[in-house]
């Protein structure tokens, strides 16, 4: 991992806390299915931006960020499901919340400048 990238650093530091919530909801809720969700999904992101970097074209770099905001934004909804429905808190909530939102952000602009680049 390249310590100079912020998407790669925040990504693997989001999935740590994933895998960590999973762990959790496996262990303190008896909950299987989603925390196997979110876990697949959280841990996705970061996979995809570490391929991203070694991609074999442009297209295929636009491709892997494609995905990889699909993988947070279906990140985001299990949080969300996870917390309506009391299997987290609303204090676990909140802290891993900006965490998704700011990867979201910073893969959007990542996005954007890599299609205005391939012009």
């Amino acid at each position: 991992m390249n310590s100079d990238n912020i998407l790669e650093v925040k990504s693997y530091a989001f999935a740590l806390r994933i895998v960590k919530l999973s762990r959790y909801l496996q262990d303190e809720q008896k909950e299987t299915i989603l925390s196997k969700q979110i876990l697949r999904s959280g841990t996705a992101v970061g996979a995809l931006i570490s391929e991203s970097v070694y991609a074999q074209s442009k297209p295929d770099f636009i491709s892997k960020l494609h995905i990889a905001i699909k993988e947070a934004n279906e990140t985001q909804y299990w949080l969300n499901l996870l917390k309506d429905s009391d299997y987290i808190t609303v204090k676990m909530f909140e802290s891993i919340e900006p965490d998704i939102i700011e990867l979201l952000k910073l893969l959007t602009t990542s996005l954007k400048t890599a299609k205005e680049n391939n012009v």
